[in-house]
């Protein structure tokens, strides 16, 4: 259930950067975007290197509500903010996390 839970989840932050970037009618920022993708791309490279401890944090229910939480925050104050820059960052992020995801469930499956 890790990895589906996980998807779920990260569709439903992805969501929330999309209706707020629609919302404000922002312009996509692909050095923002890529800014994303990179934090995220670097972030699990460098979380490999402590997998269980991460992942045992991760499991926990009141680390991941407040991680969705924390990105409902920032899309809504990206609205505000800094529009295109932190809601295409924010999009850039979690689409790469969701590539991620994909790769790493059919690297197993196959």
């Amino acid at each position: 259930m890790g990895r589906r839970r996980d998807g779920t989840l990260a569709v439903i932050a992805l969501a929330a950067f999309l209706l707020a970037f629609v919302a404000v009618e922002a312009t996509l920022s692909t050095p923002f975007f890529l800014l994303g993708v990179l934090g995220t791309v670097v972030f699990e490279a460098l979380a490999t290197r402590a997998y269980d401890r991460i992942r045992a944090c991760w499991e926990r229910p009141p680390v991941q509500v407040a991680t969705l939480a924390s990105a409902f925050v920032i899309a809504t104050a990206g609205t505000v903010v800094a529009p295109s820059s932190v809601l295409s960052a924010g999009i850039g992020a979690v689409v790469a996390y969701l590539v991620l995801l994909g790769l790493v469930t059919w690297r197993d499956v196959h």
